[in-house]
């Protein structure tokens, strides 16, 4: 156990408890972040492919550089994007002082993530009748994903935000050229990206909130033994 010495010589264990835990902390924070990038970059890599492939999204030539035929800066946007939102979601949680309890297990978030890559996939290989049916089915699939894994207001409202905040940032992006939809029905983009963004925030809020709540299971463990 470490001690601190105050000035008179006599030691403080709770002032060096204290340092401990913040240390620990801030390293468990870089961690589950580093951890969030990856799974972002992975899931970029993936659903990319498969929109690239379905000729949903078209990239110059001069930017392709990945054998996954990605530009190379979508990959760690994406990471970056999932680092925050994985870190803001159980931020959120605490400070609204809603923990987040809802079907709280590894299984339950692994489903969520495979019901995001079939909304992703249905919206690049499902043919629909026209770009109305396929964002209302895509609106409804999202929905129906927060519901059965999240059902927090605030969950909902912050993918709401954040999925309006992607929407504008790739409008800017493709009214700039840097890549392009094929068959754009909504300015520049298709309708259907709104709820793509919406689940992808559900879904990776839930794996931060996880990977918190096994961080603080451990930490709550080491304390005991302490």
């Amino acid at each position: 156990q470490s001690t601190v010495r105050s000035g008179s010589g006599q030691t403080n264990p709770s002032r060096g408890t204290y340092i401990a835990v913040i240390t620990n902390r801030s390293t468990t924070l870089v961690i589950r972040g580093f951890m969030l990038f990856s799974i972002g970059v992975f899931l970029a890599l993936v659903l990319n492919l498969l929109q690239v492939q379905r000729n949903v999204t078209l990239f110059p030539p001069d930017v392709i550089s990945s054998i996954f035929s990605s530009a190379w800066w979508v990959p760690p946007c994406c990471g970056t994007a999932s680092a925050i939102i994985g870190l803001l979601y159980p931020c959120i949680d605490c400070r609204l002082g809603e923990p987040h309890k809802f079907k709280r297990e590894w299984s339950s978030v692994m489903r969520c993530v495979a019901v995001f890559v079939g909304i992703n996939h249905a919206s690049a290989k499902v043919d629909f009748a026209n770009n109305v049916q396929l964002s209302l089915t895509l609106a409804a699939l999202s929905i129906g994903l927060w519901w059965t894994f999240d059902r927090s207001r605030s969950g909902f409202g912050l993918g709401v935000v954040i999925a309006l905040l992607a929407t504008l940032s790739t409008q800017l992006l493709v009214y700039n050229g840097v890549f392009q939809y094929t068959s754009p029905d909504f300015l520049y983009i298709r309708s259907w990206l709104p709820c793509i963004f919406f689940a992808g925030v559900i879904t990776m809020g839930n794996i931060g909130r996880q990977l918190a709540l096994y961080e603080c299971k451990l930490m709550s463990e080491k304390t005991h033994q302490d």
